[in-house]
């Protein structure tokens, strides 16, 4: 029987830990605060006595978090490989207080690892900008931000085009910061993306999941935005770190598990999801043109066996 091990911080303190992190920094990925959180609870806010009890906390607290309002897929994959990677290597202390200081230091280097991510990405990806570049990207993606970022630095001219991307109407908020760098940039309506495909030379998006066919998981309206670059011969590329890489292989939209189509599913879970608007939605690998990830630029044929490197 699978083992139930109660965490010394409760589900509140530990959602509570997670949003606090989040705010202090807007622009720290989810998962980075989700592993910052696990770190806190291996250093003091758990009572577990032996690795398999740990594990056991670990594994409570990672499916209290990918049931907050936040993205589920990088939260799950992004814990997945931290608890991986910490716990790989075999722990010779007697003692599981020196145990639990080691999983802390691993856990601060997987943390360094993540950190550098999207400068690793920036400097794979901005080449691909060339002077005169017209953008089109969707929503608020911090991956596709830092690649527009150092474009800019490389002193190149470009456009791009910003989907308001509702709901939330997160696309303005990446307006603001590229009109800020100096980026000429305009908001467009969700459903002008086929009006505006003629003008456009590529599509970059960002992701919250990268599943193992070398598809991705994301904000709603982009597997809409694939399709339209597709059928104007518009390369579609995508900018994702390496602890999005997800261990699921969806076959259509539907194929999505609902935690990761709904936010904030635990609130939800009286209603009738067929009448709950999803947040994301599947694009299938034969609409990507390639990824840019920390581990190299990678066409999504590629994608299933870094993926393999990773968890095996």
């Amino acid at each position: 029987p699978e083992l139930i091990f109660e965490p010394t911080m409760n589900e509140e303190e530990v959602v509570s830990d997670f949003i606090s992190r989040l705010k202090s920094d807007p622009e720290k990925a989810t998962a980075v605060a989700a592993i910052e959180t696990l770190i806190e609870m291996i250093r003091g806010g758990n009572s577990a006595q032996t690795l398999v009890e740990l594990r056991a906390c670990l594994t409570e607290a990672i499916h209290t978090l990918t049931r907050t309002n936040s993205s589920v897929t990088s939260v799950q994959s992004g814990c997945e490989l931290f608890v991986r990677f910490i716990t790989l290597t075999a722990l010779d202390h007697p003692d599981f207080g020196e145990c639990k200081e080691v999983l802390v230091k691993r856990g601060h280097l997987f943390l360094e690892k993540l950190t550098n991510s999207r400068l690793k990405i920036a400097k794979l990806g901005h080449p691909f900008i060339r002077q005169g570049t017209v953008i089109l990207t969707h929503s608020l993606s911090r991956a596709v931000k830092s690649v527009l970022l150092e474009a800019a630095r490389q002193k190149k001219k470009f456009q791009v085009f910003i989907t308001e991307s509702c709901p939330d109407k997160a696309g303005h908020e990446l307006y603001e910061c590229l009109k800020t760098a100096g980026i000429p940039a305009t908001v467009i309506l969700d459903a002008a993306v086929g009006y505006i495909m003629e003008k456009i030379d590529m599509v970059i998006v960002g992701a919250e999941g990268v599943v193992e066919s070398g598809g991705i998981i994301n904000k709603i309206g982009t597997y809409s935005m694939a399709v339209c670059a597709k059928a104007a011969s518009k390369p579609f590329y995508v900018v994702a770190e390496s602890f999005k890489f997800v261990r699921l292989y969806p076959l259509n939209q539907q194929d999505l598990p609902n935690e990761f189509r709904f936010r904030g599913l635990a609130e939800k879970s009286s209603t009738d999801l067929e009448d709950v608007h999803p947040c994301v939605d599947y694009t299938p690998p034969s609409y990507i043109t390639l990824l840019f990830t920390d581990l190299g630029v990678l066409t999504p044929s590629a994608v299933s066996d870094e993926l393999i490197k990773l968890y095996y």
